[in-house]
């Protein structure tokens, strides 16, 4: 247990004797001794859903509304928070942020604004459903208090990065989107589960989208892979944003996240949320 031992009799000063005194904290031999032997986790009861914003919100209330419904019903049952993504409006910010050379950390900035419009909307749909918009602050630690209320919580899912974003590998887009928050937040939290709401059925090796009607036979779906096996294939295009992939071999909590098909099957929501396989399972070796 860390105490506080004098430096020298008198007014020496006062340091904190802890197994951290004194050591370098970029070493890595000593940085592996850190590990604890079972991490604590918050709010195991939550469910982390993100709710893409290309895929869903943007396509309007043909494939919103559907989602919400499920949504109704699955709170009913299950601890939710759902997180929102950016979709076409941050797209367009972004081309414009870098046309006009914007830095990645200030390009990350712009794009949290779109995630938290598309928050705002989906809590006024829901809200004589319980459904509550709230921020990245004290409230995330106040998540089981809403549930337990009978809210939904609704936050946005761009990671508070801004000017501190991470150098993107290639280019400047920021690399760590709403994907990437709903992961973070899920890790942190030690969450039930995390689960992403798509306009496909899962990860296959091409996007369907740019593949001819007549190729897309030829294309391999991933009903579920490791994250470690993902980071070796390097495919040039992923269904979720690619740092996810380094995150989830490093996680301490969360072991796997499901990709869904919401738009066609928003009921594949409910079942996810009670375990069933019904998507692609990317997982932690």
């Amino acid at each position: 247990m860390p105490r506080l031992v004098k430096e020298s009799p008198g007014k020496g000063r006062l340091h904190i004797d802890s197994p951290l005194m004194g050591e370098s904290l970029v070493s890595k031999e000593f940085l592996k001794r850190t590990e604890a032997k079972e991490y604590f986790r918050m709010q195991p009861e939550i469910n982390v859903i993100k709710i893409g914003g290309q895929s869903i919100i943007d396509r309007g209330r043909d494939a919103v509304l559907p989602v919400v419904d499920v949504l109704i019903r699955a709170k009913e049952k299950h601890k939710i928070i759902l997180m929102t993504g950016g979709g076409t409006r941050a797209r367009h910010v972004y081309s414009i942020g870098v046309d006009l050379g914007m830095p990645t950390g200030v390009l990350s900035k712009l794009g949290d604004k779109v995630s938290w419009q598309n928050a705002e909307m989906l809590s006024v749909l829901l809200n004589k459903y319980g459904g509550v918009k709230i921020g990245h602050g004290d409230n995330l630690e106040q998540l089981t208090m809403f549930c337990q209320l009978g809210y939904l919580p609704i936050t946005y899912g761009i990671p508070p990065y801004g000017f501190f974003e991470h150098p993107a590998e290639f280019g400047s887009i920021p690399p760590h989107r709403t994907d990437c928050g709903a992961f973070l937040l899920a890790e942190n939290i030690g969450a039930r589960s995390l689960i992403f709401l798509k306009d496909e059925r899962g990860l296959f090796d091409r996007d369907p989208k740019k593949v001819p009607k007549a190729q897309r036979k030829k294309m391999h779906f991933f009903d579920r892979i490791s994250a470690k096996k993902l980071l070796e294939l390097d495919l040039d295009d992923l269904i979720i944003e690619r740092p996810i992939l380094t995150l989830l071999q490093r996680a301490k909590c969360l072991k796997e996240l499901q990709i869904i098909d919401a738009l066609n099957h928003p009921e594949h929501i409910l079942a996810a949320l009670e375990g069933k396989h019904v998507g692609t399972i990317i997982y932690k070796e």
